[in-house]
């Protein structure tokens, strides 16, 4: 596997349409929603890319449009309702169908632990990581249910699971979220043919985890004194010797949204490097 990425195998996704919110990446490198858009497309599949930056979503278009596939950007805050509302009425437009919905947006805010965390900032965080995806599925599974079925994957994280020995509670409390709206969403739609699933990755080395937070570099705030540090910290808690990276995570999601999983819905999928299986030493 190279920096870009594996290529398209076997055509899974041909006259199929991919909604995919989050698509862009916060930095240069790839991303798990980046990486997700351009393995859909690899596959077949139409792409509407969706990031809160326009540029963003216009650069990982530009990389599909670049190899041959199909793929148009849109600009929108997930968060919003009527801006969910726009973006999949502009998808039907332009292609007339939504077969794949894949929620990539999320991440963390300041509240980590109870003495930090603020009422905006827990609604922010929430709004960012649970609201994006109840709006978005709310828009779509209607019309996968009049299209005979569809699949959702929602990126959620290890961290709604376990404990990851930093505070994280604010974000774990909404990817604990995210996993049961998935469960619940999936068991009341399965007869319609439509199949839901999360992601679940754990130490992924991509462009989010360099970010800046409040203005403060994510290392920094983790208690490192660089990004060299940080990144060789994480690695070395890994079973594998590794963080994962965002095509590790597309990987999986690309299988939850195929029909090589027609029989897989309900569930959370770890892509964690064994990590999660572990627990602190003494």
């Amino acid at each position: 596997m190279t920096d870009n990425g594996p290529a398209g195998r076997k055509n899974r996704f041909a006259g199929k349409v991919a909604l995919v919110a989050g698509a862009g990446s916060i930095g240069p490198g790839w991303g798990n929603g980046k990486a997700a858009a351009v393995l859909y497309a690899r596959e077949g599949a139409r792409v509407f890319a969706i990031d809160f930056r326009a540029e963003a979503a216009e650069e990982t278009v530009a990389i599909i449009r670049n190899e041959g596939g199909e793929a148009v950007a849109h600009a929108a805050d997930v968060t919003d309702e009527a801006a969910v509302a726009k973006a999949v009425a502009t998808c039907l437009d332009a292609w007339g169908r939504i077969d794949v919905l894949h929620n990539n947006v999320g991440g963390q805010g300041t509240g980590r632990s109870l003495d930090n965390i603020t009422v905006d900032d827990w609604n922010a965080t929430l709004a960012r990581n649970v609201t994006s995806v109840m709006l978005t599925c709310r828009a779509i599974v209607p019309i996968m249910i009049r299209q005979g079925g569809g699949a959702i994957v929602n990126i959620s994280s290890i961290g709604s699971i376990r404990h990851l020995t930093v505070p994280t509670t604010v974000y774990s409390t909404a990817k604990g979220a995210v996993n049961e709206f998935t469960r619940n969403i999936a068991l009341q739609h399965a007869k319609q043919g439509i199949r839901a699933n999360c992601v679940l990755p754990g130490y992924i080395d991509t462009p989010f985890i360099q970010r800046k937070i409040g203005g403060v570099p994510n290392y920094q705030i983790k208690g490192f004194a660089s990004e060299d540090d940080y990144r060789k910290a994480r690695d070395a808690i890994i079973p594998m010797g590794r963080m994962g990276t965002g095509w590790d995570v597309a990987q999986a999601a690309l299988f939850l949204a195929s029909d090589d999983a027609s029989y897989i819905t309900a569930t959370t999928l770890v892509v964690d490097g064994g990590v999660t299986s572990t627990c602190a030493g003494v």
